[in-house]
Order: structure tokens, then sequence, then C-alpha cells
């Protein structure tokens, strides 16, 4: 017979019930999805209240991948595939790979589709992960909507113990393991809709959360200029397009023109930019970019792109 779990560690909002739901099952579905979406727009409030230490976590981000580290997202069930899917969607969006953000999800890959019993429970696993995957300049962020989960829990103690900077993203404002979290974020959305059903509410909190996370940080990294995106990974026809109306957008010439230009760049989505916003050739262009390499210290020009563009003689 497996051992009763302690009712203490199973206190925590995420698994209240919600008094405003407790008579869900007897409503129409107009009602209910009313009553659901009601609850959700909740969310944007709790998660708009962490914004000054999101933004410390983001600088966090920024100065570890700058010092050449990478940053790992460590959860487990909703909470770990919202990580892999952030992790993921950088690669195509910002051309930013595992060196940058790479998830680990316990369970290891098969749990993104189906339940691996027991992986979350083991704070060992978690510890050896850190010791398998992360080296010095590395940044580790745990996310568990309960705010207790032993693996993450595992995580973030051993990159405590390596002195590494840890976050953690919770839907628990009394999250036990935010005592192991340098930058803790712990969005307060009360009870779910369903009884602890936390890919509802606690879910979509953690993916707001890391979406600013990961969007912020590339943008401080030079990733985009304005707010295009000036190194997606162009993998497909509809990549392809949206980097062309990028570059309309961007320098205001029609679509063959900044066809031909970024043709002539390379496929150099920067180089083309440059060479459009400054009215020169891309060898020079391209060696303007070189020049001005992104740089996040480079206030209110991460990407380099103004003044690469002033450097050929023309103000961005």
């Amino acid at each position: 017979m497996t051992d009763m779990p302690d009712l203490i560690a199973l206190s925590s909002p995420t698994e209240e019930r919600n008094p405003a739901t407790t008579d869900l099952d007897t409503l129409p579905s107009a009602e209910l999805t009313w009553r659901i979406l009601g609850a959700d727009a909740q969310v944007i409030t709790a998660v708009q209240a962490l914004a000054v230490p999101l933004a410390a976590l983001v600088d966090a981000c920024v100065a570890a991948i700058v010092a050449g580290g990478t940053v790992h997202y460590v959860g487990a069930g909703t909470s770990g595939r919202l990580a892999v899917l952030d992790a993921a969607e950088l690669a195509p969006t910002f051309n930013a790979g595992p060196e940058l953000f790479r998830a680990h999800l316990a369970g290891g890959p098969e749990a993104m589709l189906h339940a691996v019993e027991g992986a979350e429970d083991s704070s060992d696993l978690g510890a050896a992960l850190i010791a398998e995957h992360c080296g010095p300049d590395d940044l580790v962020i745990g996310l568990a909507a309960s705010g207790r989960t032993p693996f993450v829990g595992g995580a973030l103690a051993a990159a405590r113990e390596r002195g590494l900077v840890t976050g953690l993203i919770s839907a628990n404002p009394q999250a036990s393991l935010a005592t192991l979290a340098d930058h803790a974020l712990l969005a307060d959305v009360g009870p779910e809709v369903v009884t602890g059903s936390t890919r509802m509410k606690a879910g979509t909190a953690q993916k707001l959360l890391l979406n600013a996370l990961s969007t912020a940080t590339m943008v401080r990294l030079g990733k985009t200029y304005s707010n295009l995106m000036i190194d997606v990974r162009p993998s497909n026809e509809k990549l392809v397009a949206r980097t062309v109306r990028m570059l309309v957008q961007a320098s205001g010439v029609d679509a063959a023109e900044a066809g031909r230009v970024l043709e002539e760049a390379g496929g150099s989505v920067r180089v083309a930019l440059i060479a459009l916003l400054a009215g020169s050739d891309a060898a020079a262009a391209r060696e303007a970019a070189d020049r001005f390499a992104p740089d996040a210290a480079r206030i209110g020009d991460p990407a380099g792109i103004r003044a690469a563009v002033a450097s050929l003689g023309t103000a961005g």
C-alpha cells in the first residue's frame, strides 16, 4: 500500500476548491464556458503584478547568456511541458537554440505525451540533471504550479550548491521552493475552476510568464529591430514570406526590392536591413553589421542596427 502523503504538504491554493464553481456540472455549455473564461481573465492581473521581479529575472538571464551560459528550465507535468514548448519556439522565432535556452522535463521526452509515473517525485533525479547538464555560468529556472515539486526542488538545491543563479515560476504565493530561488515569480491566481487542474489558470500564468521572460531576454540580446524579428530562421514558406514582409515594413521598399537585397545579403536579415535603411550595398552593410554586433549593453540599440546604419551615413 502506498504511504499517505503529508496533508500539510498538500496545502496549496492550486488544490483548494473554488467557491464560485461548485455548481460547475449543473451548467449548460454557454454558462460553463463563460464561467471558465471569466476565471481565466483573473490571470492577467496576477501576472502583471509580477512585472518588477520578472524584469530582474530577465536581467539575470541576459547576464548568464552574455557570459556564455545557458538558461535551463526544469519542470514536471504541465509546467514542464510549457517550458519545453517555450524553449522549442525560440529556435524558429529568434534563431536561438538550446545553447541559450534548454528545457528539462521530468520523465524525459516521453513525458510530453504520456505521464511518467513517479518522475516528478524524485529530488535525486532533479539534482542529477544539474550535475549532468549545467555549467558554471548557467542559470536554472524551476517551474512548479504547486511550488513544491520534489524534482524541481532537487534541481534548484543542486544549482544553489554550485553557486548558480536560480529562479522559480509558481502559482502558489507560499511556495516552499521559493527559498531556493534568487528570483521567485509566484502568481496568485487562486483555486482552479476544476479543483487541482493546474493546466488551467496556473498553466496560463506560467505560459504568460515564460512568454514574457524569453521574449524580453531575446529583445535585450539584440534579436529584434524595433518590434521586428531580425533573427528569424526562415525554415518554411511562411517564415520566408515573413522575412521579406519585415524588410518591407522596416524600410518602406516594395517586396521585390526587399527580396533582391535579401538575396544579395546571402539571406542575412540583419545585413539586408542595414543595406536597405542606409541605401548601401550588401558588402558595406555586412562590414557594418560585423562592426556593430548585437550587444545587450548597448542601451537603446542592442541589435546594433541603428549604429551600423548611422556609420554608413544614414540615421536608422
